[in-house]
């Protein structure tokens, strides 16, 4: 038996008496049914993932978030997952790492700018300066609320500051040794202003880059400067290095010098003692006996005197005989001769009898 129905493009026509097809008027065919019900279930399950996802979010290491209710924001700040109510609560992230922005010139194409970098010192000269500010987020809540642009109102804040304090300076300091003590300047100045303002924004550093003259031939002049006083530092080392070198050997000559004259001191002051200690002795001695002790200290000092001499010996009736040497005596003496023993025996007693 054929089937007295057929589908047209989704479209049900039924055999009429005539044997021509004609239009259903049936209910609906099962196909549609079921398309029906697939639809319903997506709905179903997108809104199901849309409530779960839209419920929950998610806070990173290096970021804070805002939670808005109803016009109410409060901070978070914990890392992690975090639930929200949808479509009542809504989140916004804040980047809490340190970033940074440049100050005369631009980081991105490496050009300078002029209209920034262009300062006046102290003493009136022109210097190009290039800092960089790093800065972070401290309160997120302040941070997005407090301001429209905190990042802006910090960089004006940052040229303004950093035009004072310039123009406090000499350009050498500029240019040359007083960078650190402008730096710390700078910054304690920015972040008593950001106190004041309370933008929820936090300076971390702010760093000179760069400092130049603007014109060529001012920079070379400064170049000039510069090593004139680099060769300056350098012959000031020189200078104290010798000064160091020779030091220690001009301490150790002094030192020598004045051990070598302590020695002398002490053995001159010895041999005074011993000449003292000798002269009380003889002293003591000739108080003894004056007449004998003379006798004995003339013989003593012919002694040492007569070896040098040449003396000349005269008979008792004061006739002249000969000059001899006192050497030869000694040395008669020593050999035992009997003649020059007895020559020698009369020029002892002459001299006794000349002495009495």
């Amino acid at each position: 038996m054929k089937d007295s129905r057929r589908n047209i493009q989704n479209g049900f026509q039924t055999m009429g008496p005539d044997g021509n097809w004609q239009k259903g008027s049936g209910g609906a065919p099962k196909p549609l049914r079921s398309t029906g019900k697939i639809i319903g279930i997506c709905a179903l399950i997108a809104v199901v993932l849309i409530l779960i996802f839209g419920s929950t979010y998610q806070i990173r290491e290096q970021e804070q978030a805002v939670l808005i209710t109803l016009g109410q924001a409060q901070a978070v700040t914990e890392p992690g997952l975090h639930f929200k109510i949808p479509f009542i609560q809504q989140v916004r992230k804040v980047n809490t790492t340190i970033q940074g922005f440049s100050i005369g010139y631009d980081s991105e194409y490496n050009n300078s700018d002029t209209d920034e970098s262009l300062m006046i010192t102290s003493d009136y000269n022109f210097v190009n300066v290039d800092f960089f500010v790093e800065y972070r987020y401290s309160d997120p809540v302040k941070a997005l609320y407090a301001s429209r642009e905190p990042v802006s109102i910090l960089k004006n804040l940052a040229q303004s500051c950093i035009r004072t304090v310039i123009s406090s300076y000499t350009v050498d300091d500029v240019l040359t040794t007083g960078k650190n003590e402008i730096q710390a300047a700078i910054k304690s100045m920015i972040i008593e202003n950001l106190e004041q303002q309370d933008l929820g924004i936090q300076l971390v550093n702010i760093t000179i880059q760069d400092s130049e003259p603007p014109t060529a031939e001012v920079m070379e002049a400064f170049k000039a400067v510069e090593t004139a006083k680099q060769g300056k530092e350098t012959a000031l080392n020189n200078a104290n290095k010798y000064r160091n070198e020779q030091i220690p050997n001009a301490q150790a000559k002094v030192d020598g010098i004045i051990k070598d004259a302590e020695a002398q001191k002490t053995e001159r002051i010895n041999e005074a003692m011993a000449q003292v200690a000798r002269f009380n002795a003889m002293y003591e001695e000739y108080i003894k006996n004056p007449t004998v002790t003379r006798q004995r200290m003339f013989f003593e000092a012919m002694e040492e005197v007569l070896p040098d001499l040449k003396v000349i010996i005269e008979s008792p009736n004061g006739d002249m005989q000969t000059i001899y040497p006192i050497e030869s005596f000694v040395n008669t003496d020593q050999n035992g001769s009997s003649g020059n023993n007895s020559t020698a025996g009369q020029v002892t007693d002459n001299t006794v009898r000349d002495e009495e």
